[in-house]
């Protein structure tokens, strides 16, 4: 009888953990690699032997080879798969998946020699798998592979880790696949908007002797919201006043889709035509929209100006896009907070191919001695959205962003300065349920290296339930603590094809633009507020980062003050406020 109690004790506790509490996610990630590998995270979740206490106990052979236990010289455990001949050959643990659950995968490997990418994959006995990540492992030091997946189905699976080059050994330790409910997933989310998107506020409030003012009134008003929500806008807007009213009443910030790219602005060599950008920024500014600058080049050869393939040497190349740089760079200095300075550098390489291994971090270098302002992104696609591209994962990205962070250090004799490099990941999802599983880790492990992250074409591909899954990838987005801004990137509502309209041609919402304003009003909230002053005059309160109204009144003596306040991720958390007959202006910075 007690034997029964205590498993339906345990049932219970297991029920109040997927349903009330969600267990903590994990967003640490790095891109390094390290000497000694992490702690296992979530105590390994549902592997056995996670972290090979055991030797090899749990784990198998997947296809031909031979795993065997290892020790490093710090005395830690782990296990190396060797003798493979298939790439899918090597260490492998049966687990089972329950379909629509979220999992988060972490391991470290590390390879016997050289550099190679490591995927790992979870297989059915019936041919069907799930890719959940990849990393790029390397000989003498362990690197973190971080992914994960959304089961499409119930049952079991081999957990697999796949190399092409099967000459290697795949040095494997820490491995944790952990599972997460649907809501647990929300509720994570909810509890880093809580923590990581809101501050602490303190006021207190003084008589004008300096006596604590017991019941003071704090009337908030949010004014403008401090995590810019954007959406690319096209040339139509100059010329449509419903389209100008639909845009302004929205956003903080966009991008233009074609009108400042190398093409558009100089379709025929030597003729330059800014004339609809110029409107376009003007018309930004005057609505107090923040731009972000689309792009400088583009590395896709199909996308170059069309007087370049056939017309430009590499030395005549070389010249134009100096003569590039400096057009739009100094037209623009000191107007725009980003640069897309190389679009989509990681999927091709035209501009390295002509001009050398070192053309695009010259860029970025060139960029910042034009305009320190903007932050210098790369933007690229599938980097969060598909991780079976191996052209842009996360670990591909890592590496050009640090390439191009110390080619600027070496070449430019500026002491410890760096350059202000942003992420730009697109976001560009192809129909049906995202893997929000991988793209959170792939966002951690990017932000891990401290540089702002930005979602900067969010777009969900026509199909069933394609609303839904936008509203997901857009709380996604929203909810990590590493993303500073999103921008969406629609069809145009003037376009005969519709994938992803948020209106239609008379700027009526569609269900995805309905989407996009209930997320709007609730990240970007301007509700009025109000609080009371205790005793001592003190009072506390958790604002969402932005800019705010403050009035503190005090109907005791008669007298308020109206303050200006900017919360954000580091702005003073402690306001004092005299009352007095006169108005007192504060800004919290």
């Amino acid at each position: 009888m007690k034997t029964m109690f205590l498993l339906w004790h345990a049932c219970f506790l297991l029920y109040l953990g997927d349903t009330l509490q969600a267990l903590t996610y994990d967003y640490t990630a790095t891109t390094e690699c390290l000497e000694e590998a992490w702690k296992v995270q979530y105590g390994g979740g549902i592997i056995q032997n996670p972290e090979f206490d055991n030797g090899v106990e749990g784990w198998t052979v997947f296809g031909q080879g031979q795993i065997e236990e290892r020790i490093t010289k710090n005395g830690n455990k782990f296990i190396a798969a060797l003798n493979r001949t298939q790439p899918s050959d090597g260490l492998s643990q049966r687990v089972q998946l329950i379909k629509g659950k979220l999992y988060a995968f972490s391991a470290w490997i590390q390879l016997s020699e050289g550099s190679e990418i490591i995927s790992v994959k979870f297989r059915s006995p019936s041919g069907e798998y799930l890719h959940g990540g990849t990393v790029i492992a390397e000989q003498g030091c362990w690197s973190m592979l971080k992914g994960g997946i959304v089961a499409t189905f119930s049952g079991l699976v081999d957990l697999t880790f796949e190399t092409k080059n099967t000459s290697v050994e795949i040095w494997v330790d820490n491995v944790a696949l952990q599972p997460f409910t649907k809501k647990q997933w929300r509720l994570h989310q909810e509890k880093t908007i809580t923590e990581v998107k809101r501050r602490k506020v303190r006021f207190n409030a003084t008589s004008k002797e300096n006596i604590g003012a017991a019941g003071a009134k704090i009337t908030l008003k949010r004014t403008k919201s401090g995590f810019p929500m954007g959406c690319e806008i096209n040339l139509n807007i100059l010329n449509n006043t419903k389209y100008q009213n639909w845009f302004a009443s929205r956003f903080s910030i966009t991008a233009f889709g074609n009108e400042m790219k190398w093409y558009f602005t100089e379709k025929t060599r030597g003729e330059e035509d800014y004339a609809i950008p110029d409107a376009m920024l003007q018309f930004c500014e005057q609505n107090n929209i923040d731009v972000r600058g689309h792009n400088i080049v583009w590395d896709d050869p199909r996308y170059q100006p069309t007087w370049i393939n056939g017309e430009t040497t590499s030395e005549e190349l070389k010249e134009v896009v100096e003569k590039r740089m400096k057009s739009v760079i100094l037209r623009y200095k000191g107007r725009l907070i980003h640069w897309d300075v190389e679009n989509e550098n990681l999927h091709f390489r035209f501009y390295e191919n002509k001009l050398g291994e070192n053309a695009s971090a010259e860029f970025y270098a060139r960029a910042y001695e034009l305009d320190q302002k903007p932050i210098l992104f790369m933007n690229e696609y599938n980097s969060i959205e598909f991780s079976e591209d191996e052209k842009s994962i996360p670990a591909e990205y890592a590496r050009k962003l640090k390439n191009i962070s110390s080619y600027y250090k070496e070449t430019r004799d500026n002491g410890n300065e760096t350059l202000p490099l942003g992420i730009g990941l697109q976001s560009r999802f192809v129909p049906g349920q995202p893997n929000l599983a991988y793209m959170r880790a792939g966002m951690d492990y990017l932000a891990s290296m401290g540089f702002p992250l930005w979602l900067t074409e969010v777009f969900v591909d026509k199909g069933e339930n394609q609303a839904k899954y936008l509203e997901e990838v857009l709380r996604e987005g929203y909810s990590h603590p590493g993303v500073k801004g999103i921008v969406i990137w629609p069809t145009s509502p003037f376009s005969n094809e519709c994938k992803m309209c948020l209106t239609d041609q008379n700027f009526n919402n569609t269900p995805n633009g309905d989407v996009v304003d209930k997320l709007i009003a609730e990240f970007s909230s301007s509700k009025t507020f109000e609080i009371s002053a205790n005793e001592q005059g003190i009072s506390e309160v958790k604002l969402f980062h932005g800019d705010y109204e403050v009035t503190v009144s005090h109907s005791e003596t008669n007298s308020y003050v109206k303050l200006k306040l900017e919360v954000t991720e580091n702005s003073v958390n402690f306001v004092n406020v005299q009352l007095d007959d006169s108005f007192v202006s504060h800004l919290c910075m």
